[in-house]
């Protein structure tokens, strides 16, 4: 009886010793961890200015007519007339590109709202990049005077941007990092290393809204003014501070 008492108090005495080491090893384990990370978030936003150098338009024919056929052998037609003034304005045949050809038909009413009849719509729409902007307000006059009834709308743009966005994230970084000096300086602290930076940018185009039917508008060539394009980039840089 008297060996079982010491055995037990001996493991007492064991499990209290490793219980104390425990705990002394986990104040040590708390005592080195380290401070959270100041920072500082700034965002700067930067602009180029370019000039358009390519323009892309939506050109169709639309024809109506009470026979199916009929309305289609005018819309083919018509089509055809378009697609060779295209051609002899030099648009390379791969920058034309066919992106609706639709045939429905639509009910005729009366004044009683009574069907009296079917016409049947054909519409045929080419979707062109011209490379020469200048030439922009006479191919438009050529294919409106060959048949092109639809003029949708002209979008210019930049075919190489590279430069223009480079720029841009130029600026931006250059805002940011006034931003954060300014900041920092304010609030009595000095900027550390550059912890993330991110960017992104959207390219806004004008765009010229033609309207349907504008043979009679176009009877001179049409006054087109491309302006300029305006790249926007913003960006947003975190630094450690200290």
């Amino acid at each position: 009886m008297r060996n079982k008492s010491i055995i037990f108090i001996a493991l007492l005495l064991v499990a209290i010793l490793l219980a104390g080491c425990g705990s002394t090893a986990l104040q040590g384990s708390g005592a080195s961890k380290e401070p959270p990370v100041r920072t500082l978030s700034v965002n700067g936003t930067g602009k180029a200015y370019l000039t358009p150098d390519i323009a892309y338009i939506s050109i169709g024919v639309h024809t109506e007519g009470e026979d199916a056929a009929d309305a289609v052998a005018e819309n083919n037609a018509q089509s055809m007339k378009v697609s060779e003034a295209l051609t002899s304005a030099g648009i390379d045949p791969s920058d034309i590109r066919t992106t609706n050809f639709s045939i429905y038909p639509q009910q005729q009413y009366d004044e009683n709202n009574q069907v009296v009849g079917i016409r049947y719509v054909v519409d045929n729409t080419v979707y062109v990049t011209l490379r020469d902007i200048a030439k922009v307000g006479d191919i438009l006059n050529q294919v409106v005077a060959a048949g092109a009834n639809s003029i949708n709308g002209i979008q210019f743009d930049v075919a190489d941007r590279s430069q223009g966005l480079s720029e841009a994230r130029a600026v931006a970084v250059e805002e940011a990092k006034a931003q954060a000096e300014q900041l920092a300086k304010a609030a009595g602290v000095e900027l550390g290393e550059i912890q993330t930076i991110s960017s992104y940018g959207n390219v806004p185009v004008p765009y010229f809204e033609g309207k349907g039917g504008a043979g009679a508008a176009m009877a001179v060539e049409a006054p087109i003014a491309p302006g300029q394009l305006v790249i926007s980039v913003d960006v947003n840089i975190v630094y450690v501070i200290e």
